[in-house]
Parts: C-alpha cells; structure tokens; sequence
C-alpha cells in the first residue's frame, strides 16, 4: 500500500509538515496541512479544512512555545487572552459561511487569499528590536488592534481552515511593532486553547462526521513537528524568516490551485 494513502501515515506526515511549519512560523499548520490532506487522502476542500481545525483543538503547538520562550522570546498574557476572545466570535461566522460556498470556489479563494499573504509578508520591513527603544512593543495598542485582529483571524480560520495565525502575525508585527519571533510566540499561545470548537463543530454537522482516525495522526505529527521547527526558529533571524515564510506561502497557494 502506498504510504501516502495511508490514512495514518499520510495523517502522521502531514501533522509532522504542519508542526514545522508552525514552530518556524507561528502559523497554525492549516496552510500546508489542508492542501496535502486532499492531495494525499482525496479529502475535498471542506473535509480538509474541518480535519485541520479539529487536529488543532489539542494543545499540540506547547512544545514549540516552551522552545520560544527557552529562548527568551516575550509576549503579552493580556493580549492573547484578547486576541482568542475575538477568535471565538469570529470562527463560527467564518465556519457557516464557508460551508454554504462551493468547494470549487472556497479552494480558489483559499488560494487567492495566500498569494496576497505572501506578497504582503515579503514587503513588510522587519522591526528591530534596537530601533523600538527599551518598550518591548507597543502594549497600549493590545486591545485597539487585539480584538479586530482577533476577529478578522477567527473569521479567516473558519472560512479556510487556517489557525488563524496568517492574519494574526501580520498585523502584530506591523500594528504593536512586535519582531517577526514575538508575533509567532503571541499567535502560538492563542492556538492552545481549543479556540476552533465552534469551527469543528459547524463542519463535522454540516459534512456528516470528520475522518477521527486521520485527524489524531496528524494531532501527534504536529506535536514532533512543532518543536523542532519552534527550534529552528529560535535560532534564525527574523528577516530571513519573513523571506521564507513568504516563499513558502505562495508554495502553498500553487499546490491547493493545481489540485483537482
């Protein structure tokens, strides 16, 4: 049996692509993790998403904050608590609407929504820690611009099955003038918690049941994943990072727009 068809094994490989992916990035994982599970296991563009959101309600990412703040990143407890506040409301929103879409056109959005990522994140300029002065970031804006963040993030994760964290660590890093690893720290705080419940529940209802079997695979995958991404990142400048995590977004955007 090929491997990749496996539903364990393919779920175990994906999980393990996405927990990189979220260690050297900050991401969620469901930008690589949604793509290959309907490349590898045929899941159609609502399963995948679904699949994804509910692979995340574990705490699967804590291997990689304790590996960021090993490394003496810092972050916000106040903010993060907004910023999953916002996400609640937003999810399921973005999770009824995007179930009412067509899988055709919901994948071609996904896309088109990566590929505008991408280019945002690659021109956007690094902050420099030095530059900012002694104030660790801009904290007076944790509510003004947590809780839009939030809500635009929770809103994107339902509609596309993402983390959330491709809205999240943009508008951080510009908006409170967080560097690239601070951003990444922040958002895989805020994906701890089981802030996609609504999300799942809406597409498990609405797709008759999700693939469990696959979908704790890949919880475990994400888990080893994380942590030796968060690794890796702790250990590369943040302007080099931006320029992959761009790199590696449009990466994504080709392979969901060529999948049948």
């Amino acid at each position: 049996m090929n491997p990749f068809t496996n539903p364990l094994w393919a779920g175990l490989g994906t999980g393990l692509s996405g927990g990189l992916l979220a260690g050297l990035f900050g991401i969620g994982g469901g930008i690589v993790m949604v793509p290959l599970l309907g490349l590898f296991l045929g899941l159609d563009q609502h399963r995948a998403q679904g699949a994804t959101l509910a692979a995340m309600l574990l705490p699967t990412g804590l291997p990689a904050v304790l590996q960021y703040r090993r490394r003496g990143v810092q972050t916000s407890l106040p903010l993060v608590g907004v910023l999953i506040l916002a996400f609640l409301f937003g999810i399921t929103g973005g999770a009824l609407v995007a179930n009412h879409i067509p899988s055709g056109v919901l994948r071609w959005g996904f896309a088109s929504f990566l590929v505008y990522l991408s280019l945002r994140t690659f021109l956007r300029k690094e902050v420099s820690p030095v530059d900012r002065g002694e104030a660790p970031f801009d904290l007076q804006g944790q509510w003004t611009w947590g809780l839009p963040s939030g809500l635009l993030a929770g809103v994107v994760s339902g509609l596309t099955g993402l983390g959330g964290a491709m809205v999240v660590i943009p508008l951080l890093a510009s908006k409170l003038r967080m560097t690239q690893h601070e951003a990444q720290l922040t958002s895989l705080m805020m994906l701890l918690p089981p802030i996609g419940l609504p999300g799942v529940y809406v597409y498990a209802k609405a797709q008759g049941g999700l693939p469990w079997l696959v979908i704790g695979a890949v919880a475990v995958g994400f888990a080893v994943g994380g942590f030796i991404g968060a690794h890796w990142a702790t250990r590369t400048q943040g302007a080099r990072l931006k320029q992959v995590y761009a790199g590696f977004v449009l990466l994504m955007a080709l392979i969901v727009i060529l999948r049948r």
